[in-house]
């Protein structure tokens, strides 16, 4: 028995997109094209990429589609042109919100704890050879959350706190009032 499931997992990339989210809406649209350095991904470009990543889970567990029968050449083809159409603040914050919602709502669905002990076994040379979906479906919340750290760096090279430092500086300050008042 597992007490990790579909529910749990939608559950928890619900809430690591809802954060997502909430950083594009905190970034200046004039800063969108802002770049750490000249080989990275701009602020816009990793929106862009992070809205796009859910497609390849929703792909392979969603859909079921054995993985020997994708074509990775065509599916990164397809998946660069959509990370790299020329979206607005307000259509980028769209598509995250409607592709998280798709995911999220996928991953719900998930109910058979068998399906997430299935081993998926990678072409030959792959590191690892195998993982099993559960691991997968980790991985893409795991994804989004390593991208969202350089966001939330960017944002601080821009001049912005993160939203998730500002709250918890309230709750320490809110904690700081409480413990004095006592005194």
């Amino acid at each position: 028995m597992t007490y990790y499931g579909g529910k749990e997992l939608a559950d928890a990339f619900r809430t690591v997109r809802k954060n997502t989210i909430q950083i594009a809406k905190d970034i200046p649209e004039d800063k969108y094209d802002f770049k750490p350095s000249p080989e990275s991904r701009s602020i816009r470009q990793t929106l862009g990429h992070i809205a796009a990543a859910t497609t390849f889970p929703t792909m392979l567990h969603g859909e079921r589609i054995p993985i020997e029968k994708i074509d990775f050449a065509d599916y990164m083809k397809k998946v660069g042109a959509e990370e790299g159409k020329p979206r607005t603040k307000a259509e980028l914050v769209t598509w995250l919100q409607e592709s998280g919602d798709t995911f999220a709502k996928m991953l719900e669905g998930l109910q058979d704890e068998t399906f997430f002990a299935d081993v998926i076994a990678f072409r030959p040379g792959a590191q690892p050879p195998s993982r099993t979906r559960f691991d997968l479906l980790l991985a893409a919340k795991e994804h989004e959350m390593h991208h969202r750290g350089q966001l939330m760096l960017m944002e601080r090279m821009i001049g912005i706190v993160p939203h998730l430092t500002r709250e918890s500086q309230e709750r320490m300050a809110r904690f700081q009032q409480q413990e004095a008042a006592k005194a």
